[in-house]
């Protein structure tokens, strides 16, 4: 499993150089967009209509938008080829029942108009994915965007930010070296070789053989920092400040500015502007269509509770929801009881409050899905962290360090947490610690495509149900 910790290496502002790259992949898909559409009516014989112009924009802007709040157009960020390629089609897929409703409204009048759409539909996917990974290359063999990097500092935050343009070598960043006024021991292990001190990084600069500069020097050492700036104002080279924000445990870490300040977020819901909306619109189609499946099996679920035990087949329990607000989580009565108060006791093994009928449901997870009611009404969500009771939730608040940080998401039906068999009785705070981890990973890293996956696993994955009593 790998491992939770994230330290965030924030570099202020942003590197206009690896921005470039940003730009080409934003003009590579709106021309494979709008170049396919074209391709597409142009094969078939179709005119091309005002409507249609109005389809690529429409496509064109959805598209970068979804893609974008998915990390699509993060230049500094490659990933694996497989994951590019399934977000990319994940993206496609979200947009293409707004141009199907368009093109409804639109009443093509070429016979064939609605094959060349479909044609485009399907097509375009794959001419986004070949071409990204078209561009990628390029960048990498030819190095389009040649820069010379100096560090200054050689601290662990220098080395990460090192490895950094290492690991992304379509950039065109060549770490010329790096420079340091401290003695050898003071240094960090690694490293490795430094160039020289920070005279000599002037030098290297005044030469022509360094075109930016990182500071990557500690927190505590700004008066260096500010004598190296402003020796390096008579250049012509450009600077910037490497920030570690790792010893803050954030969760979300961005840029913004209050009025002329800039400010970044340490901790914040990654569910702003888009992907608010995009997790919105993933619970409503999901939930709706799970709930269409389910319906008739919940009615059953909902008698055999009845017939099988005495008392309501719905049993609610008050658990900490989205901003720690108090909400009842709907659960199929699998217990004899229903313990709601200041003391609730976690269900154990072979636990004889757990009816027959009880152990089945608990065991395959149906207990929970009178919850995708609560997903429907946007008290929850399909994936997320999951509820505990909140006689536990003031028990280990005050155990485990940013316990409450679950909560500034919506709770889930299923986490990630869950899916890798993070379960069940949590008998130590160390359990409980661990399972805090995983949730704080999935805020940490969410995008569709996880929540896809943990989706699946819950289905179909083996650890989902470990620790199911």
């Amino acid at each position: 499993m790998q491992s939770l910790k994230v330290h965030p290496l924030i570099a202020c502002p942003p590197r206009p150089y690896l921005d470039k790259t940003s730009y080409l992949l934003r003009t590579s898909d709106a021309v494979c967009v709008v170049g396919g559409l074209y391709l597409s009516f142009g094969y078939y014989g179709v005119a091309w209509e005002g409507g249609h112009t109005l389809a690529a924009v429409v496509a064109v802007l959805l598209f970068q938008v979804i893609a974008g709040s998915q990390g699509l157009y993060r230049p500094w960020q490659i990933g694996r080829a497989v994951t590019e390629l399934l977000t990319v089609a994940l993206s496609w897929s979200l947009v293409v029942p707004a141009l199907v409703l368009l093109a409804l409204g639109l009443h093509p009048s070429h016979p064939d108009s609605r094959v060349a759409l479909l044609c485009w539909l399907l097509l375009s996917p794959v001419a986004l994915a070949l071409c990204r990974r078209l561009l990628r290359f390029a960048l990498t063999e030819f190095g389009a965007l040649r820069t010379s990097v100096a560090i200054a500092g050689a601290s662990a935050l220098g080395a990460r930010l090192a490895r950094s343009f290492q690991q992304a070598p379509w950039s065109g960043v060549r770490v010329e070296g790096f420079y340091d006024d401290r003695a050898r021991e003071r240094l960090d292990s690694s490293v490795g070789s430094v160039r020289g001190n920070l005279s000599d990084l002037v030098e290297r600069v005044n030469a022509g053989a360094v075109d930016v500069v990182y500071l990557a020097l500690p927190l505590r050492a700004e008066p260096r920092a500010q004598a190296l700036i402003h020796r390096l104002a008579d250049t012509s080279a450009s600077v910037f400040l490497a920030c570690d924000f790792g010893g803050f445990e954030g969760l979300k870490t961005d840029w913004s500015s209050v009025g002329p300040i800039p400010v970044m977020s340490i901790v914040d819901t990654p569910f702003q502007g888009a992907s608010g909306y995009l997790k919105r619109i993933e619970d409503l189609v999901l939930g709706s269509i799970i709930m269409g499946l389910i319906a008739l099996p919940m009615l059953i679920i909902a008698l055999g509770v009845r017939l099988t035990s005495r008392g309501p087949a719905i049993f609610k329990q008050r658990r900490y929801g989205l901003n720690g607000d108090s909400i009842r989580v709907w659960k199929f009565r699998t217990m004899t009881v229903c313990e709601d108060g200041d003391k609730v006791t976690q269900a154990k093994k072979n636990d004889t409050r757990i009816t027959r009928f009880g152990a089945f449901l608990r065991r395959n997870s149906l207990d929970e899905l009178p919850q995708f009611l609560q997903v429907l009404t946007g008290e929850m969500s399909i994936v997320g962290p999951r509820p505990h009771a909140v006689s536990h939730n003031e028990a280990y608040r005050g155990e485990i360090e940013g316990y409450m940080r679950r909560h500034i998401v919506k709770p889930g039906i299923s986490g990630w947490a869950q899916v890798n068999g993070l379960r069940g009785e949590t008998e130590t705070v160390e359990q409980m610690r661990r399972r805090v981890e995983f949730d704080l990973h999935y805020i940490r890293n969410w995008s569709l495509l996880l929540d896809l996956r943990i989706i699946f696993m819950t289905v179909f994955g083996s650890s989902a149900r470990k620790n199911a009593y």
